[in-house]
This record gives structure tokens, sequence and C-alpha cells, in this order.
């Protein structure tokens, strides 16, 4: 009986040393999983404000498109005003230009009426 105690006990022993282990690789495997849960958790937390970011960023995105669509329509209406009054301006040019010619011509035609009325003016004086 004495020996089978002993045995039993050698038995306990080493059930208990086995029990023990589990135990603690069991308290390691529960650290481990809480540990990949926190990171897991900030994993999230870092997903969720990347998220958050590109959802900003997008919104961003967005309401600059707008301000571009609109300043590109603006400089389409100033482009269209700066080709009409170019249109004017040309038109007014080429009026100033045919009127320097009318004006030269003119001018011409005073000279030589004037020299005309001048020679006229000498021969009455003369005569």
């Amino acid at each position: 009986l004495q020996k089978e105690l002993l045995k039993y006990k050698q038995e306990a022993r080493n059930l208990q040393g086995v029990k023990d282990a589990l135990q603690q690789r069991l308290i390691q495997q529960d650290a481990s999983v809480l540990q990949l849960k926190q990171e897991l958790l900030r994993a999230n937390m870092d997903k969720e404000e990347l998220h958050n970011q590109n959802a900003d960023l997008q919104r961003k995105v967005e309401e600059r498109n707008r301000l571009l669509a609109e300043y590109k329509k603006e400089l389409g209406q100033k482009d269209r005003h700066l080709q009409q009054h170019q249109s004017k301006l040309d038109e007014m040019l080429r009026q100033l230009s045919e009127a320097s010619y009318q004006q030269v011509d003119l001018e011409r035609e005073l000279e030589h009426k004037e020299a005309l009325l001048a020679r006229c003016m000498k021969r009455e004086a003369e005569e």
C-alpha cells in the first residue's frame, strides 16, 4: 500500500506540475490575447481616424473642384467679354485709321484750296 501511495503521490506531483505549467501557459496566452486585443483596438481607432481624415480630404477636394469649376466659368465669361472688347477696340482703331486718312486728305485739300485762294487773291491784288 505504501508503494502504491508513493506512486500515487508521485503521480499527483507530476499532475500538479503539468497543471501548473498549463496554468502558466494559459496566463501567457491570456496576456497575448489581451495585447492583441489592445493592438486591434488601436488599429481600429487608427483606421477610423484615417477614414475620417479621408472623408474630410474628400470634402475639401470636392469643394476645391467646385470652386475650380466656378473660376473656369468666370474665366470663360471674362474671356468672352475680353474678346468682345477686343473686337470693339479693333473696329474703333480701324475707324480711327480711316478718320486719320480722311483728315490727311482733307488737310491736303484745304492746303490746296488755300494755295489756290492765295493765288487768286494775289492775282486780284495785281489786277
